[in-house]
Order: structure tokens, then sequence, then C-alpha cells
């Protein structure tokens, strides 16, 4: 082993009853570099680390951690070792202070009591070392996602991880806070931590990494120098093919004579006189700032908030949703951002998500029809190529965008005529975009219509007809296609309206 290397994983392989998660995957982490980790969701990124944590026993292979060999990992192994993984959910209790969580499960104690006292001095040094202004007594529920995050950081330098892995660290940030984020990354490399920083925004593996290693399938790919790789390089050893186009082609089949959705001067969830139409076989693109009253709108239409003011039509008939349920059975859905808290049951498998919204009318006398039952979750599976061993896999088990084709499955299943999008290829690989974006293509191909909230800006022009932009809870504007442009859509989000009407014009 060279002295160079904190950590190394050799020809690891991870095996589950009818699947092989891990087929031969090395490793090797410098002291003091960014390692960039990508893969398709799928590839084996997750299981990889958690055999770092000791969360995983892998079937076979070696971890050297300072050029001591480990044939396994417990959790106690790794933190005596120098490993802490920041992980997309974080370990934190919200009731409890910042200081609190600094120490959870390890508090300082007087005697036989917590001293609260030194846990908030030593907070304090930690967030100070870091940069960070937290209050160690603040409670965790009342900090924003990014100083939640600041706080994991936090704890696991103040138990002197000498390898820090980040697992898609970015997803749940604003701009803002993933550039402090970006900082303290850097910060922590001039310390001398070594860090796995593992993300499907290419930008940010090219921005802070020093090596790129590609897993694909299980399997490792290749190792490359930040510096002298590409994106299209990348993208190819990824996904393992060429990729032309990052969005599908799609002929226009707006059909401007049958409106789906229209409000009138709908007011709710703290949104101001929404006035727009969607067409059957349209994707309206609804882009906006964060704050700008994108997804409380589509709670208003999906009946998750109540709608104070305005009409909302479905097909010409005024609808008032007053629950989801009455949304669905109205024939609206909605793929939320947050797809494992709120889009699909995570322990329960492919069969029961799918079946989800249509029990009721697959069943007589409360006993579920189960050849219908099988026969529909198989149609799905095999229509929008969900990648799974059986139709009764635990969809928590899945990647992210075979979870996003589960809940896609079960509003097909439903029939709905509307689904709202919402951050619809967030934290998924460029892969596993191109085949979302093919399925809304399929989506409106069909006559249905699509509402799509994305703030990527390159997505929202690539898949949207139209566009209508938010800014402070209300509507700023409406861009044809011939229109988009980043400038004006940027102008337009922040408001300021005389500009943008000047860009427009």
């Amino acid at each position: 082993m060279s002295e160079d290397f904190v950590l190394e994983l050799e020809h690891i392989r991870k095996e589950y009853p009818g699947v092989v998660a891990l087929k031969d995957v090395t490793l090797q982490l410098r002291r003091g570099e960014i390692l960039g980790l990508i893969g398709e969701n799928g590839a084996g990124k997750s299981t990889l680390i958690k055999c770092c944590s000791g969360a995983v026993i892998p079937t076979s292979g070696k971890i050297k951690i300072n050029g001591k060999e480990f044939d396994r990992m417990t959790p106690q192994l790794a933190a005596e070792n120098g490993i802490a993984i920041i992980y997309q959910e974080f370990n934190n209790v919200k009731e409890l202070s910042a200081a609190e969580n600094m120490f959870l499960g390890r508090p300082i104690r007087k005697g036989i009591t917590i001293d609260r006292k030194a846990m908030e001095e030593e907070a304090a040094k930690a967030f100070e070392q870091l940069h960070i202004k937290i209050n160690p007594k603040e409670l965790v529920k009342n900090l924003t996602v990014g100083y939640q995050q600041m706080i994991e950081i936090a704890k696991a330098i103040q138990q002197n991880a000498q390898v820090l892995i980040m697992d898609e660290p970015s997803a749940p940030l604003t701009n803002n806070e993933v550039e402090s984020m970006f900082q303290v990354v850097e910060l922590l490399r001039k310390k001398g931590v070594s860090i796995i920083y593992i993300s499907h925004r290419l930008e940010e593996i090219f921005r802070l990494s020093d090596r790129i290693e590609v897993i694909r399938d299980g399997e490792y790919v290749d190792t490359l120098i930040t510096p002298e790789a590409t994106v299209d390089q990348l993208i190819r050893m990824m996904v393992g093919r060429e990729m032309t186009q990052k969005f599908p082609p799609r002929p226009c089949c707006v059909d401007e004579s049958k409106v789906v959705l229209e409000l009138r001067d709908v007011c709710g969830n703290g949104d101001k006189n929404m006035s727009f139409k969607i067409h059957a076989g349209e994707v309206l693109g609804l882009g906006g700032l964060v704050g700008a009253g994108r997804t409380e709108l589509a709670q208003v239409i999906f009946g998750a908030k109540p709608k104070e003011s305005g009409q909302i039509l479905l097909n010409g008939k005024e609808i008032n949703p007053k629950s989801p349920r009455e949304a669905i059975d109205l024939g609206i859905a909605m793929l939320p951002e947050d797809r494992k808290r709120h889009g699909a049951l995570l322990g329960v498998s492919i069969k029961n998500n799918i079946n989800m919204p249509i029990y009721k009318r697959i069943s007589k006398a409360s006993v579920i029809d189960l050849g219908t039952e099988k026969n529909n979750a198989e149609k799905f599976r095999e229509e929008i190529q969900i990648k799974c061993p059986t139709i009764n896999q635990l969809v928590k088990n899945l990647s992210g965008g075979n979870q996003q084709k589960v809940i896609l499955g079960k509003w097909l299943a439903a029939d709905s005529q509307l689904i709202i999008f919402d951050e619809p290829t967030r934290g998924i690989d460029v892969g596993a975009k191109y085949e979302i974006y093919k399925l809304i293509n399929d989506l409106v191909a069909q006559g249905r219509a699509v509402l799509m909230i994305s703030s990527e800006m390159e997505e929202l022009i690539g898949m949207s007809d139209r566009i209508i932009v938010l800014a402070e809870r209300q509507m700023i504007g409406e861009l044809q296609k011939e229109e988009f442009n980043p400038d004006t859509i940027m102008t337009m989000a922040s408001a300021i309206v005389d500009q943008a009407q000047k860009e427009v014009s």
C-alpha cells in the first residue's frame, strides 16, 4: 500500500438474494484529497459507502484504513478509525439543540449529570473552526436544512474524522446553502481531511474533486484526474452508451382546443391571483426561485392545501378538491419533490404502490382481485421499464430513478389526466433523467397534460412548451417557446418586471 492512501477498498462484492449490488469494486482515497464518486442510480454507490461505515457487510473483499486490513467493518470500528458519513437523511433529533445533536449518544458528563454547558462550549468551538454561525443552544427544528447539514459535518470533525463521505450533500440545499457547503468542504481539504463526494451534479464534481471514480452496474469502470476529464466522457462511462441528446425529441402535440386545467385568479397557500391554462398534450413549465410559490400552488391544485378564492376548472368543470384523495378521484396526480417522504410508500412492494390509488376499483366486498393486482403491476413495470427482479421488491431498495417510475406508474394506473411533476429529476443521474423525460413525452403524446416545476434552467427550457414564471408568490409572466431565454427567465424570477418586459419585447 502506498503511504498516500488513507482508505482502500479492494475487490468489494456484495450479494443480496437474487441481486448482486457490487461485483468487483476498488477505490483508493489519498490523504487530503476530494474523490468524486459517480454512477447512475442503482450503480452501487450507496452500498459501497455503507460497506465503509459498517452498515453493510461485504460478501467478499478487503477494506484498508491507514494500511490496517479489515474484512468487514462495524459502525464502531468505522468511528474509531476516523470514518464518518453524512447521508442524505440527517441523523439528528429536531427537538434537541444544535449542541445536543453534536453529542448525540456520547454526551459530556459531570459525574452522572449531563454537562450541557460543556457541550455548548465544544459545539461553539467546532462551529467556529468551520466558520459556521450557529447558536449551539438553538433547537435543530428552527434551523434551515443547510445549517442542519453543517451540524452533521461539525459532528464528524469534532470526532476527529480523517475520512468524510458525503452522499448527495447538495440535494436538499438552496443555491446559497450549496455555496456555503462548498466553502466548508474546501476548508476541510486544507485541514487534511480526505473526502469522498457523491453527486449527480457533474458541475459540482468538476468544481470540488481532484479525481473522479466511475462505477456502473455494481462494477468499477475507471478513475480519472478531474482536469483531464470531460462531461461527455463521464456520461458515456456512467451509462455505457453515447448520450447525443439531453432531451428526447418531442413533436408538438398540444391541442389548444382542449383545456385540461384552468386557474382563474386563484389564491391560497400564500399564492395570489394565479391565472393560466394547460392544454391537452402540453408540458407547462413553472419557473421561479426557491420560495416563489411554485410548490405551494401545486399543493392547492392537488387539494393538499385549501384554495382561498378564485376558480379551478378541470376539463371545463369547476372543482374544489379538499384533499389529495378528492384530487386523485378527479384525475389529478402529483409527483412531489420529496418522493421518499410524500411520493411512495418505501416499506411496501412495487405491486402495492402501483395499485394503491385503485384498490377500491379492483376490489369486491373489500376483497382484492389478486390477479388484476398482479397483472396491473406487471403491465406498468414493463411499460415504464422499472428495473427490479420482481414486483414484490420493496420500493426502498430501488434506485431514485426507479422510485420515481413507481410513483408515475401508480398515477398511470389511476388514469390521471393532469400530472404535476415537482422537481421530476432531482437526485437522479443523467441516464435516468433521459428516461423520465421520455415518459413525460409519452404522457403528453397520449393527450394528458403536465405541469412541471423545475429549478434546473436547462430542464425547464428543454422540456416545456410554455413557461409561467412566479416571483414572490405571484405570476410575473408567460413565455412562449420562441421566447425561452435563461436571462429573461431569471430576470422575471427576480421580480424585475419592467426589465423582464423589455427583454420579452
